[in-house]
């Protein structure tokens, strides 16, 4: 049924007791503490303020800041940090406020350029398609179908590996995008994509989209970005906004992306075109440049091994001089062949060498004290990074003088019950502790019933995670705990590393499913899990944005409190600015990060009212370690269990005696 609306619907009409969700929803129990944070984010919307508003799991944050947003009149973008809860907003809650509770407005979902197919670019490939190897090839036929029948040239539409290599040629960037001057920009998916955006009242984003486009409009060079104008900004899953941020007010060069200028250089012209040789010569020198540099680097930098991440060093960097003076004349000469061209392609190219030159240079120099400059390995690729080592400052310079209406939103944003921790890591604090501009905060706690719903163990037996032995004695611990559930566990780590070895040591001593993170995709993964008992070992994006709700995850097996590398070299000029200014970065920035992480790990566990489960944690410096306890304090009222045995009787009734596992020979 569609509920008739008043002609004047309000926060309160819509989400107060016996209101519009009520009556649409018969069984959705009202919640004091949605009505609560809906009203503090209309009250943002009317002051024109900033709010950070940490909601418990289950409070209905989503709703609570959808409403006033609709009623505001205003353009209002929602950001999150992750595609499941994209999917959420789009397809489940917007739907519900349009069709059960009579909401008039239009919204649109977009995602970065380089999920839609660029149709300049297909019709290129078409002529020639060239495939990395014959199993990509048989996605040929049913790509090319679907690209003739598609309205929305989204990517998510087709069931491609993820690691499907000719997709990069299929699409484009902000840098590959040639913007106006493509023949084919009318019938362009993201020109479409984006004026279907400018007739909208709420834009539904991603943080690496959000961040993308702002640091575009805000670089002073290109001003067009994929979002139209907007008036407010709602970052959901607000905890993540740091590295996403970091991320996109940096630069970066790699040889993927010296790589993909050669190739699209040779790319731009027809064969038969007279400039073409000369376009492929440039191209293969700046190939060969490239590759003598990239050859170098992790041996002059002190890189080593496939993944791995290490400062740059000047006496590293000036080892590399004449290897870098060779991609710089590459640049060069390609930027200066393809200068004044009237091709569209071609000024692309011209304005690509220049930006990449003008980030060498800067990464070379290294000169800014604002930032940190690093180098990453990840497989065949090598990365040479320069980030805000502080996004504090950006925020404010790029956004902040912009918007008037923010809200900050998770489920863990406040650290030892206070939100000075996120409030100046996001700039809105300054360093003498005063705002940047009005600020109000909310914290509303979770509706469940955390010391009947959940048990926290936390042994002590274990040896300290830098000890020998710790990942073996942990493997026996996980053994024992999933037999107590019947599998049903996520267990996650800090460390790929320990994650393998830990799968390694007890898949095969598993009466149940052992699936690992990397050997599947994501949304894969999660559907063999729901579909049978199953253990899952994981890190890094299973801590976050995944729920499985009811019997199916009933266990959460966390190896070691999750601080930050100090060895990661953003995380380590982090540390020594703090320290340049006097502060103790322990206490200020490596502690209450990791508690929000840790709650970030342990609100996996309990998604409604009738979950039941545990949270394990291996890491015994919970217990013996004084800072332990800003952990504990940091966690849901859980009911704490120190033996297995009760652990047991506490999840199955009745005591049944444990099978005591030995390790296979």
């Amino acid at each position: 049924m569609t509920l008739p609306v008043s002609p004047t619907p309000s926060v309160d009409s819509l989400l107060g007791p016996g209101g519009a969700l009520q009556v649409a929803l018969p069984a959705y129990e009202h919640r004091p503490e949605q009505l609560q944070m809906a009203r503090a984010v209309e009250r943002a919307f009317a002051e024109r303020s900033y709010l950070l508003a940490e909601a418990g799991t289950g409070t209905g944050k989503t709703l609570a800041y959808l409403v006033p947003a609709l009623l505001s009149g205003r353009r209002v973008v929602v950001s999150t940090a992750t595609k499941t809860l994209q999917d959420q907003i789009f397809f489940k809650d917007l739907p519900l406020l349009r069709e059960k509770m009579g909401l008039t407005f239009e919204a649109a979902y977009l995602k970065g350029r380089n999920n839609y197919l660029c149709l300049h670019r297909y019709e290129a490939f078409s002529k020639d398609p060239q495939f990395a190897t014959r199993e990509e090839s048989r996605y040929w036929p049913k790509l090319k179908a679907w690209a003739e029948d598609t309205q929305t040239g989204d990517r998510g539409e087709l069931d491609l590996p993820e690691s499907f290599s000719a997709w990069p040629r299929l699409s484009t960037t902000s840098e590959t995008c040639v913007g106006t001057r493509c023949p084919l920009y009318e019938t362009c998916f993201v020109t479409r994509m984006r004026r279907r955006a400018e007739d909208a009242d709420l834009l539904v984003v991603n943080h690496h989209l959000f961040f993308a486009d702002l640091s575009l409009r805000s670089s002073g060079k290109r001003t067009e970005g994929v979002l139209p104008f907007y008036e407010a900004v709602i970052f959901d899953e607000a905890h993540a906004l740091e590295d996403a941020a970091s991320g996109h007010f940096g630069v970066g060069v790699s040889n993927y992306r010296l790589e993909e200028l050669a190739r699209d250089a040779v790319a731009s012209l027809k064969e038969e075109d007279s400039r073409h040789a000369m376009l492929r010569a440039l191209a293969a020198r700046l190939r060969t440049g490239a590759e003598a540099f990239f050859a170098q680097a992790p041996r002059a930098l002190g890189l080593s091994g496939h993944e791995a991440s290490v400062t740059l060093q000047a006496e590293g960097m000036a080892k590399l001089t004449s290897a870098l003076s060779g991609v710089r004349e590459g640049l060069g000469a390609l930027s200066a062949f393809t200068a004044g061209e009237r091709e569209p392609e071609l000024a692309a190219i011209t304005r690509r060498a220049d930006e990449l030159e003008e980030q060498l240079t800067f990464l070379e120099k290294a000169e800014s004290t604002d930032h940190v400059y690093w180098a990453e390995q990840r497989g065949k690729g090598l990365f040479l990074r320069a980030s805000p080592i502080d996004v504090a400052k950006e925020l404010r310079e790029r956004m902040y003088g912009a918007l008037d209406t923010v809200v900050y939103t998770s489920a863990t944003l406040a650290a030892e019950s206070r939100f000075d921790f996120f409030a100046r890591r996001m700039g809105l604090y300054g360093e003498d502790g005063q705002t940047v501009t009005r600020v109000r905060t909310l914290a509303v706690p979770s509706p469940f019933d955390y010391p009947r719903q959940a048990a926290l163990y936390l042994p002590t037996h274990l040896p300290d995670p830098s000890a020998p032995g710790f990942i073996e004695a942990a493997a026996e611990e996980i053994v024992r705990l999933c037999e107590v559930t019947g599998g049903r566990a996520f267990v996650l780590f800090t460390s790929l590393r320990n994650m393998v070895r830990a799968y390694e040591l007890t898949a095969g001593r598993l009466p149940y499913q052992a699936l690992l993170q990397g050997e599947r995709p994501k949304a894969q993964l999660l559907e063999a899990f729901r579909d049978t008992p199953s253990v899952l070992f994981a890190a890094h994006s299973f801590w976050e944005g995944v729920d499985v709700p009811g019997e199916a995850l009933s266990l959460v097996i966390i190896d070691r409190l999750p601080f930050a590398s100090p060895g990661d070299p953003l995380v380590a000029a982090r540390i020594k600015q703090l320290q340049s200014r006097g502060e103790e970065p322990f206490e200020q920035y490596q502690l209450p990060q990791a508690a929000l992480a840790l709650r970030q790990g342990f609100g996996r566990l309990i998604r409604t009212q009738s979950d039941k489960g545990i949270v394990t944690m291996l890491d015994r410096r919970i217990r013996t370690k004084a800072y332990g306890q800003v952990f504990l304090d940091s966690l849901p009222d859980a009911r704490r269990v120190d033996d297995l045995v009760e652990l047991s009787r506490w999840f199955n009734g009745p005591v049944r005696p444990l099978r005591i596992l030995r390790p296979v020979d």
